[in-house]
């Protein structure tokens, strides 16, 4: 039976009631959180938009890695980061195609990839390479990703391990990011368009593509080919909103073709070409190097997306909401985004099967059982008991609703909405795999949605 809440607080709170029982314990699932249309509007601005907009630089956009709630474990350094903003250059550094030389000798094709100018060579066999010289583009600004630290790269990436805690677990795993991976293209007048292309130009300014990988000549003569693991892409249907629906994942080649994907991450042979789609990035794209995925959000995207206030807001006013564990009948709250990786004496935990929010206790950790699986106090359901962590990666979120529902079995915490869209897509893993993940810490989901609606029980006064 529902009822009207009394209390006073940011949220909407309707309590669930047994029957006609007036004295039963009054539990609470948060609707909506209801913000003054002033304050509102200044926590959604973007903090470009917050800080002189008109002088503000031109910003392409952003780069973000799935797997880390707002920072890398250790922090961000310099180029190695969970999040990086493409900006325009004070000079532009782009580059495009323009002479082609057929039929070199590896040694003549050294001597031309010698110059002081980027370019890209086919080796077709050890007789013959192909080298296709690139020229300054004063239109474009050229960004690169990879796993080396070279000066050329400017984002470090490298592969996300689930749930880790330490930059030495990433760097303890055998790597199979290219240290040169992809580029982006971006133009530097508006729309400011970004293009993805794969390979990048290593501190030679070139680009081998060896006899081994994928290469072919096109139906207009010009060269292109695929790296060894590959550059995949999905756009999102709908854009980057409440209403997305996962797209097609594609590969992209090094001069930027689009094609569907080959049958193991590695094989020789390339999928076939997809005509109608381009390599053009739209907000909520995503590319996978094979060992690390990143979410490309455009500014226009950005400046409709919560920001850290605004889930720092939404954070005191779950914790306002006072809600309290019915075990212990301590209130709980969840800590400040600077703690989001320690777990706290107050920290809401919640059951998984039913989603029922507590204290940490233990009440229900029998000894038959392996320590993992809990009987919820309140409906007896059996599973895993986890604590809950706020998503504090604001660029994940695609609304601004309240923290209602928490992913399965990592216990992050997110909107409704953003659940249910990362719940649906699905991520690269391995050569030849795809699973659903959280987007926070890339654990792979689990249930039958791979996400829970929250139950917290209100203050009893």
């Amino acid at each position: 039976m529902y009822r009207k809440s009394k209390w006073k607080c940011g949220y909407n709170l309707v309590v669930l009631g047994h029957g006609n029982n007036e004295k039963s314990v009054p539990q609470i699932l948060i609707r909506d959180l209801k913000f003054e249309k002033k304050s509102l509007a200044k926590l959604m601005f973007s903090p470009d938009q917050e800080n002189h907009p008109s002088k503000a630089p031109v910003k392409y956009g952003e780069l973000i890695v799935l797997g880390y709630n707002g920072s890398l474990p250790n922090g961000d350094r310099g180029r190695r980061k969970s999040r990086f903003a493409l900006f325009k250059r004070p000079k532009a550094n782009g580059v495009k195609p323009s002479t082609v030389h057929i039929a070199c000798t590896p040694q003549a094709a050294k001597a031309i990839s010698n110059k002081d100018q980027h370019s890209i060579s086919y080796t077709l066999s050890r007789a013959q390479t192909v080298v296709v010289e690139y020229t300054h583009d004063s239109n474009t600004d050229m960004f690169q990703i990879g796993r080396s630290t070279e000066s050329p790269i400017d984002f470090v990436v490298t592969d996300t391990v689930p749930g880790s805690q330490s930059n030495s677990d990433t760097q303890s795993v055998q790597s199979t990011i290219s240290r040169f991976a992809c580029r982006i293209i971006c133009e530097r007048n508006p729309p400011f368009t970004a293009r993805i292309y794969a390979a990048g130009f290593d501190s030679s300014k070139n680009i081998f593509l060896g006899e081994k990988a994928a290469k072919w000549k096109t139906s207009d003569g010009q060269m292109d080919g695929l790296t060894t693991n590959g550059v995949l892409v999905m756009h999102p249907r709908n854009g980057f909103t409440e209403d997305s629906k996962p797209g097609v994942w594609r590969e992209i080649s090094v001069c930027g073709n689009v094609f569907s994907l080959r049958e193991t991450r590695s094989a020789q042979q390339r999928g076939k070409m997809v005509d109608n789609e381009t390599n053009q990035l739209q907000d909520g794209s995503l590319i996978d190097l094979c060992g690390a995925t990143l979410l490309w959000r455009t500014a226009e995207g950005l400046s409709r997306t919560p920001t850290v206030k605004h889930l720092e807001a939404l954070r005191q006013e779950i914790n306002a909401a006072r809600p309290q564990c019915p075990v212990g009948f301590n209130t709980l709250a969840f800590p400040s985004m600077k703690r989001k990786d320690v777990v706290d004496e107050k920290q809401p935990w919640v059951y998984l099967n039913c989603g029922h929010v507590h204290g940490y206790h233990n009440w229900g950790n029998k000894e038959e059982r392996d320590g993992k699986d809990r009987e919820c106090p309140m409906c007896r359901s059996v599973g895993p008991y986890v604590p809950l962590w706020l998503g504090c990666e604001a660029g994940f979120y695609v609304d601004a609703g309240p923290p209602t529902h928490a992913f399965s079995p990592c216990g992050h915490v997110c909107s409704e909405k953003t659940t249910a869209y990362w719940s649906q897509i699905p991520l690269p893993h391995g050569t030849h795999t795809f699973h659903a993940a959280c987007p926070f810490c890339a654990h792979q989901l689990a249930g039958e949605q791979g996400y829970i609606r929250l139950i917290f029980q209100g203050p009893l006064d």
